[in-house]
């Protein structure tokens, strides 16, 4: 068997809903059927926008629908320093500066990209420059015009040129918080991750993610984004779009739902939650996977 670690890493903005379930299957799948490690990494960077008492109900949910983690869950809360180690390293290479912009006055001079509006660089030249009235800066990686463009086992062949989709971008926020990219990146280095398989809604950010890799010479990871599962607006099932929790109750008819979402054989009947897993894990074909969103309505 190839050398595998895997994880998922949820957000305890909210409950794990049937979206989750899909991501958590189908990483855990993959990773097991590859005789590899499957970690679990809480994504607490955001803590305005957590819900109270959510990541201990993560796990514990987790537990109760049959998944088994390998090692100690990572918390990002608790590794601030790591990141302020990653941004000193981008700082020094020149990579990193500071950006004193408002969201609304670069966002009036900037045009739309693939994942919202795209940096203009109007800070990109004043790594001297102070800050007005006492500002806090936020921190930007600089991009430049090369192409990333990877091999993604579930979409296929994925490109962005960064310069042009995306700009420079947000390592640390003016408000304190470091940002996903960044974080992301360092802890799946830190966890020695070497494939992740995801939601298809994080594809747009995988080239930030494998450019900031490069910068920080780590090694390459490879990718697999599921298909969104939507309701009958073909909205993305989220915390936003209202879905609901995992209900305890109901694990195996849910299990067995995402299992056939994800295009895996009828497990037969009687199965415990644990058992539907090893079955998943038995009959795991990331090819049969589908590439477009299922409606779940």
């Amino acid at each position: 068997m190839m050398h595998y670690i895997g994880r998922f890493a949820p957000s305890p903005t909210g409950l794990l809903h049937i979206g989750s379930l899909l991501t958590a299957v189908a990483s855990y799948a993959d990773a097991r059927a590859h005789g590899g490690l499957w970690l679990v990494r809480m994504e607490d960077l955001d803590p305005p926008r957590e819900m109270r008492g959510a990541a201990d109900d993560i796990l514990r949910t987790l537990e109760v629908f049959g998944f088994e983690w390998d090692g100690a869950v990572m918390y990002q809360s608790r590794r601030y320093d790591a990141y302020a180690a990653a941004l000193e390293i981008l700082k020094a290479e020149g990579l990193a500066y500071p950006c004193y912009c408002s969201r609304k006055d670069w966002h009036a001079a900037a045009e739309q990209g693939v994942d919202g509006f795209v940096y203009n660089g109007h800070c990109a030249g004043n790594l001297f420059r102070q800050p007005e009235n006492g500002k806090a800066a936020a921190w930007r990686l600089r991009v430049n015009h090369d192409t990333i463009a990877f091999h993604d086992a579930v979409v296929g062949a994925y490109a962005q040129n960064l310069a042009r989709d995306i700009g420079d971008f947000v390592l640390l926020r003016a408000d304190g918080f470091w940002a996903y990219q960044l974080a992301v990146v360092a802890d799946d280095a830190e966890q020695g991750v070497t494939h992740i398989v995801r939601g298809q809604d994080l594809l747009v950010s995988t080239p930030r993610q494998i450019y900031l890799q490069r910068c920080l010479q780590l090694p390459p990871i490879r990718y697999a984004h599921l298909p969104l599962l939507t309701n009958r607006l073909g909205q993305k099932w989220s915390k936003q779009t209202l879905a609901p929790a995992l209900e305890h109750r109901q694990r195996k008819k849910l299990l067995r739902q995402v299992m056939a979402y994800l295009n895996l054989p009828e497990a037969p009947e009687g199965c415990s939650a644990k058992e539907l897993l090893q079955w998943a894990v038995a009959h795991w074909d990331i090819s049969c996977v589908p590439c477009q969103a299922v409606c779940t309505e």
